[in-house]
């Protein structure tokens, strides 16, 4: 399986994809947004940083544009994508996922780890429901919101908790609905997640010794 990485005006993260891809024993390419041909790959994942500047709203000038239109024609023919931090937010953005994501309850960025519980099977998560796992978290626009709770808890594929796997208000870090980290659309082929999986794929930058994040790439991979 051949993965597109692809690099937006602000996109800042597609090395460090790129380089978690080929740890996990992937094939990627990071492909400039305006060169991208979907007929050259099987997945694509959106990276985070800040596409376009995040003007207007994080992530909406790049959910606009040519390339979207052909990842939605991926979607459609039951491809897989991945959006990260950024790329989750295009994702919503795009309407290739639902709900969105608002600024941080308590207006900041925040940067550190966190721990998530896998809630539901998807193409990233096969195998792996219940797990408890440790990934980064790095965005000010990440609050996780949905004008239906009962359609988001649907959705739900992470959720904040603490380290025992318990969701509660303290393991919220930005007063996301229901604690929500990351969601998919109903066939599960379209995942988008806040933390960082890729930042969180060498044991020697984990706080902790882990690899949790090439976990779940080396289920989007399969």
């Amino acid at each position: 399986m051949k993965t597109a990485i692809i690099k937006f005006p602000g996109t800042t993260c597609e090395f460090d994809v790129l380089k978690a891809i080929e740890e996990a024993k992937g094939e990627a390419e990071v492909v400039k947004y305006k060169e991208f041909d979907p007929d050259r790959f099987d997945a694509v994942i959106l990276a985070g940083g800040f596409s376009f500047g995040d003007y207007l709203r994080a992530g909406s000038v790049a959910a606009n544009s040519d390339t979207m239109a052909k990842v939605k024609e991926m979607v459609n023919s039951g491809k897989k994508v991945l959006g990260i931090c950024n790329g989750f937010q295009i994702l919503v953005e795009s309407n290739l996922l639902e709900g969105g994501l608002l600024p941080n309850l308590n207006m900041r960025f925040i940067s550190k780890w966190i721990y998530l519980k896998i809630v539901k099977e998807t193409a990233l998560t096969k195998g792996l429901k219940g797990k408890v796992i440790k990934l980064p978290i790095a965005h000010a626009e990440g609050r996780y919101y949905h004008d239906n709770p009962q359609r988001a808890s649907e959705l739900a594929v992470f959720q904040y908790t603490n380290n025992l796997g318990e969701v509660d208000e303290k393991s919220n870090p930005n007063g996301s609905l229901l604690n929500i980290a990351g969601i998919s659309n109903e066939e599960g082929n379209v995942i988008g997640l806040m933390p960082h999986p890729e930042r969180a794929s060498f044991p020697l930058i984990s706080p902790d010794g882990s690899s949790d994040g090439l976990m779940l790439l080396r289920s989007f991979l399969r």
